[in-house]
């Protein structure tokens, strides 16, 4: 029988009625009784010594509470860690320290914080901060990862020479060479991944207030609690249990939003001080400085090849751009990141990756939607177009040469990780099918006639699902007849509460719309993965269907008490537990109300139907895809628009194909503008950001993105219970090489 609020049906997001309506709540919504406001004091200049500040007409200024520099948090507020070291090819860690909350004797690029000012309205809090003098001597600049790493450039860091951070590698060097000596052909293209500034519609915020009691809560949008329960826990040198970090609804994160910055320490440091709630949200134009970017890298890559066109090695030699300190996850996400699928859906028997990191007068860099993944895709899928080019084959015969088949799975690739499902050739004649492929001359026909040239492009990607292995869940039935879901995820938008319902509606029979998603508070779980790396259904949804299964064990030791028969007699099905050979049998939720009275149980039944359930992590999952784009250009004028887009996918199993039709969208929509619209350009003498604002920076509009034929080709995931697999970063993923390639195309 098929359920209508069950796995796999499109369910209209339950969520969205409160959001859509003005009910949500989020950081910038939360009003605290006596809250002060906070600003930020930024350095103009993108590299300089601190000579000298002088808050005192800062501070006597009309309302100001407070100004606080770099020696007035010294030794109460500690740096921001990075907790991703991970060595170089010299076993040594990147080098840089750790980021400063407010610089002391330098900054390192325009935007560095040097002040936090801490006022009785904004408006009396930014009239002070102009007050703030600064005695900046400017130094010279650097911002392009490639001017960093070349000899005579201004160094950022005594530590690190040259600006290398870290020098990393993967692969078998020596056995690519060895491929490449026997090619019957070599593709050799240098390609830049720009960076790019996540705008998530949301900009940041935090509130913060304390107690001599309670100690500390923070209201803060994030991606997951936890990691910033930690995070900040040894920032202000603090025992956990003094830190209660909450986060409401968020407006969008996109990997930005994992990261503990500077403000939030100084808003519960300023708070602790003064007695008083402290308010701290960003505007607009200060999150394209204040928010940590995403991409910026320059990479080498080679491919040899055989006299048929098959791939005999792979090669990549990347200079990533890390910013002007090492951001939390930094120097993982252009390195370890996409290892697992650094040769894509092909056979490709060598492979070799080397990554040198640079520091420069920029923003830090970070993960951005697919982390690793989309600048991994974008290389090897623009080579492979290359290639086909000079060989005269084409884009599909190519990839139709060189794909792992369905045969060949579970399949181990040349970096080591196990494929466990999929069908690539396949999918890509979806794809094909559902583009019109073979009626693109025709098209293209019709674009010459308008003067138009007209492009085809296709990118096949393949994602691994990342981050924390372990996640548990919490399920309880209230005493008010509801069910509740305790996790360690945060949505930044993606449904989580309607997905994970309908995984509880499938397996108990439960009305999806008594089930109520809590999230985002470390009163109620203070552990948990968080949101990112496309992780939160594979493993909170396999931790919520362990937790119904909890649930109907428990429930059969209940219902046997109840319904006065031995446990071995009691069954479970569509919402009911039934005595075998009797007309009795008690719902789900009667149940669980009737347990809650019952007396002298036995320790493993306390708590009623209640339940704890985990998910341990046993595989990456590998969502993987087919994206086609058609392109447009305007031969006189340039300008380019894509006019058509298609998406064969395969997520594996699909809770709700509506849900993940949305995050394809989106994800695609923000591959094209990173391909045609968005780029983050600075000045290279100054260090200034010139696309500073949305007059500058071309974010993607409507008219921008074309409409999105998308089908799902669904193989069951072999590595978890559901069966299924990630997709939150998969449209990003395949975006940009497909238009791309379809430029390319075009001209």
């Amino acid at each position: 029988m098929v359920k209508k609020f069950g796995i796999g049906q499109p369910v209209t997001r339950l969520e969205d009625s409160r959001l859509l309506t003005g009910n949500g709540l989020f950081t910038d919504d939360i009003r605290l009784a006596g809250a002060a406001v906070g600003t930020m004091v930024r350095s103009p200049y993108a590299h300089a010594e601190i000579k000298r500040i002088n808050t005192d007409q800062a501070r006597a200024a009309d309302g100001v509470l407070a100004v606080y520099t770099a020696a007035d948090i010294a030794g109460e507020v500690g740096e921001i860690p990075c907790v991703a070291p991970l060595p170089g090819r010299d076993g040594s860690p990147p080098k840089g320290p750790n980021r400063p909350v407010l610089a002391a004797s330098r900054v390192r690029y325009a935007g560095d914080a040097v002040a936090f000012v801490v006022a009785e309205t904004l408006a009396q809090a930014q009239d002070a901060a102009e007050l703030v003098e600064v005695d900046y001597e400017a130094l010279d600049v650097v911002t392009g990862v490639e001017r960093a790493l070349s000899d005579g450039a201004p160094q950022i860091f005594d530590d690190a020479p040259g600006n290398l951070s870290l020098d990393w590698e993967v692969g078998d060097e020596a056995a690519v060479q060895t491929a490449f000596d026997a090619a019957a052909h070599v593709t050799a293209l240098t390609l830049v991944n720009n960076r790019v500034i996540p705008n998530p519609i949301e900009p940041r915020a935090a509130i913060a207030e304390y107690s001599e009691d309670a100690g500390y809560t923070l209201y803060v949008c994030s991606q997951g609690v936890a990691s910033f329960h930690k995070a900040l826990a040894g920032i202000l040198n603090e025992p956990g249990e003094r830190l209660r970090i909450v986060t409401p609804d968020v407006g969008g994160g996109f990997g930005m939003k994992a990261f503990v910055f500077d403000e939030y320490p100084l808003v519960m440091f300023a708070a602790r001080k003064l007695g008083r709630p402290v308010k701290w949200t960003g505007e607009r134009t200060e999150s394209f400085v204040a928010d940590s970017h995403g991409r910026d890298l320059v990479s080498d890559i080679k491919l040899a090849l055989d006299g048929e066109g098959k791939i005999l090695g792979y090669r990549v030699d990347t200079r990533a751009n890390l910013g002007a300190y090492l951001s939390m996850f930094a120097p993982y996400i252009p390195t370890m990141a996409a290892v697992q699928v650094l040769g894509g859906v092909y056979k490709i028997p060598a492979i070799y990756v080397g990554v040198k990191c640079a520091l420069t007068n920029t923003p830090p860099v970070d993960a951005y939607r697919g982390a690793g993944r989309p600048e991994a895709a974008y290389m090897l899928e623009r080579a492979m177009n290359q290639a086909a080019a000079e060989l005269g084959l084409t884009q599909d015969e190519i990839r139709r040469r060189n794909f792992i088949t369905a045969a060949d799975i579970p399949y181990t690739n040349a970096t080591g990780a196990t494929f466990d499902s999929g069908d690539f050739p396949a999918n890509m004649e979806s794809g094909m099918a559902l583009a019109d492929w073979s009626g693109f001359a025709a098209r293209q026909k019709e674009s010459e006639a308008r003067g138009r040239l007209r492009g085809i492009g296709m990118a096949y990607y393949i994602e691994c699902t990342l981050g924390a292995p372990h996640e548990e869940v919490g399920l309880t039935f209230t005493d008010d007849g509801r069910v509740e879901l305790v996790v360690g995820t945060q949505s930044n938008g993606q449904g989580h509460h309607t997905t994970f319902a309908q995984i509880i509606a499938d397996r108990l029979d439960v009305p999806a719309d008594i089930i109520d998603l809590i999230e985002g508070d470390t009163a109620r779980k203070a552990d948990g993965g968080g949101t990112g790396g496309s992780r939160s259904l594979q493993m909170v949804g396999n931790a919520t269907a362990a937790a119904c299964d909890a649930v109907v064990d428990k429930g059969r030791q209940l219902a046997a008490i109840i319904l006065e028969t031995g446990e071995e007699d009691i069954s479970f099905a569509d919402g009911l537990f039934q005595a075998k050979g009797t007309n009795r049998s008690i719902a789900v939720l009667d149940l669980a109300a009737e347990a809650g009275a019952l007396d002298d149980l036995p320790p493993e039944l306390a708590g009623g139907l209640s339940v704890a359930a985990s998910y341990k992590m046993q595989a990456s999952t590998f969502p993987n895809g087919c994206h086609i784009a058609e392109v447009e250009v305007d031969p006189e004028t340039g300008v380019m628009a894509v006019v058509a887009y298609a998406v064969s996918d395969d997520f594996g199993v699909v809770i709700n194909p509506d849900v993940v039709a949305g995050q394809v969208h989106g994800g695609v929509a923000q591959g094209i503008g990173q391909a045609v619209t968005e780029n983050c350009v600075f000045e290279e003498e100054s260090g200034q950001l010139l696309t500073g604002s949305f007059m500058d920076y071309g974010m993607p509009r409507a008219d921008d993105i074309p409409p999105i034929a998308f089908k799902l080709n669904g193989v069951p995931c072999q590595t978890n219970p559901l069966g299924i697999k990630g997709c939150g970063e998969a449209g990003t993923i395949g975006a940009c090489p497909s238009v791309m390639n379809a430029l390319v195309d075009a001209l």
